[in-house]
């Protein structure tokens, strides 16, 4: 089964917004600890804005 490109271009956008992260970095993780990093940032988010 092959990940959908474009789920794969939002997460890497997600973090890379957030942590300023370069492409590489981001792909160098891999997918379970990748969508870990964006779990967190959205925890953070919604903290931060009372969601």
């Amino acid at each position: 089964m092959t990940y959908a490109t474009e789920r794969l271009y939002e997460e890497v956008a997600y973090v890379a917004y957030h942590f300023h992260w370069g492409l590489d970095s981001i792909l160098d993780l891999e997918h379970p600890e990748r969508l870990r990093y964006v779990a967190q940032i959205a925890r953070l988010n919604s903290l931060a804005t009372g969601r």
